[in-house]
């Protein structure tokens, strides 16, 4: 039985989960709502202040997605209560970010600044003009979109410019003149 798969998901007050047709979950909570589908082969029940996702049989495939199908409503829960975010640092001579309105617009190294729009149930707040933070309900779009404004520059391993996340370890190569010696 999946580790993770067999936990059930504590439902906080003020959560509320509902299991609607083909699957369709929708998870309402102080900071708003989420909705999606999850496959036709788990079964999710409510019963209380808990959730617990099950499967029909041990076949690897069902294996594999009762622990992803928890783990995507714990994250809902996790959600709609406290929220997510991603810290990103930038790093390099002339790189930086400012808000213009809702978007953020990024300079990094090339002959014009990069615009990244705002997508819904995402917002953007740029403490210094070398830190983003981007923040949401949903785990897996902040993700994707801070995914996104990495990969404008993503660090480079000689000299470590570019957009990177908070903490990220950015290991360092020796460059030409140090390999052979030369001064």
């Amino acid at each position: 039985m999946s580790r993770i798969g067999k936990q059930p998901v504590e439902i906080p007050k003020g959560v509320d989960i509902t299991v609607g047709e083909g699957n369709l979950i929708t998870v309402k909570g102080p900071r708003g709502e989420l909705v999606t589908t999850m496959h036709a082969n788990m079964t999710i029940s409510v019963d209380g202040g808990v959730a617990r996702v099950e499967r029909p049989d041990d076949q690897g495939f069902n294996r594999g997605l009762h622990g992803l199908t928890r783990s995507l409503l714990a994250n809902m829960v996790e959600g709609v209560t406290k929220g997510f975010e991603k810290k990103l640092e930038i790093v390099g001579v002339g790189y930086r970010a400012a808000m213009k309105g809702k978007d953020i617009e990024v300079q990094a190294g090339y002959s014009h600044p990069v615009m990244v729009p705002v997508p819904e149930g995402i917002e953007f707040e740029v403490p210094a003009p070398t830190q983003i933070v981007v923040r949401g309900n949903d785990k897996q779009a902040v993700g994707e979109i801070a995914a996104k404004i990495r990969k404008i520059r993503k660090p480079e391993p000689y000299k470590g410019k570019g957009i990177r996340y908070e903490g990220e370890y950015v290991r360092k190569k020796a460059g030409k003149a140090a390999k052979t010696g030369a001064a």
